[in-house]
């Protein structure tokens, strides 16, 4: 990612309020407005996160099922993770993440991109990556996950999140590049 530049709009922070501290903050900071006027925002204070596309040697994508309590229902997902810290390295917890959610190792991780997937609301930096040379094991899930693996063809998947029945964001951004690196191959 680039340097920062200023923005004529930009907001500085007057005063730092912390409402709740958890794996994950939540603040209402109050800012300067360029008019010179107040407001106050309130967002997430997130660590960060990583995602990976787990790719089997014949083209499978390895998903995990589990219940959203936000959303209400079980959704189908890239295996993710919170980083620990800001400080955490994204590539040794995709490799935790991978390992404890679904049981693989891969024998190449290799990042796509980063984004913010809600900047107007939280802090996070979400990291996805994609591994191959995949081999199996036992998952290992938090005590707090409760997982399901599904392994489905990529075209299989693809169709999917077209017709809605994929609608997680990192799922669908991962789909998309290798979406994209196998139109690069023909």
């Amino acid at each position: 990612m680039g340097k920062m530049t200023a923005h004529p709009y930009t907001e500085k922070k007057f005063k730092k309020r912390l409402i709740f501290e958890g794996t994950v903050n939540f603040r209402a900071d109050t800012v300067k407005l360029p008019n010179g006027k107040t407001a106050t925002r309130e967002f997430i204070d997130h660590p960060g996160a990583v995602a990976v596309l787990p790719v089997l040697p014949d083209g499978k994508i390895v998903f995990v099922r589990q219940f959203r309590y936000p959303v209400g229902r079980a959704t189908l997902e890239i295996p993710a993770g919170k980083l620990h810290s800001p400080k955490d390295s994204p590539l040794k917890r995709v490799k935790a993440e991978l390992k404890e959610e679904t049981g693989y190792t891969a024998k190449k991780l290799t990042p796509i991109l980063s984004y913010w997937p809600t900047p107007a609301f939280s802090t996070e930096v979400l990291y996805v990556y994609t591994a191959t040379g995949l081999r199996g094991g036992k998952p290992n899930p938090d005590e707090d996950e409760f997982l399901t693996l599904e392994t489905i063809p990529f075209k299989k998947a693809w169709q999917m999140a077209k017709t809605g029945k994929i609608r997680d964001s990192k799922t669908l951004i991962a789909l998309q590049a290798w979406k994209i690196k196998l139109l690069e191959k023909k």
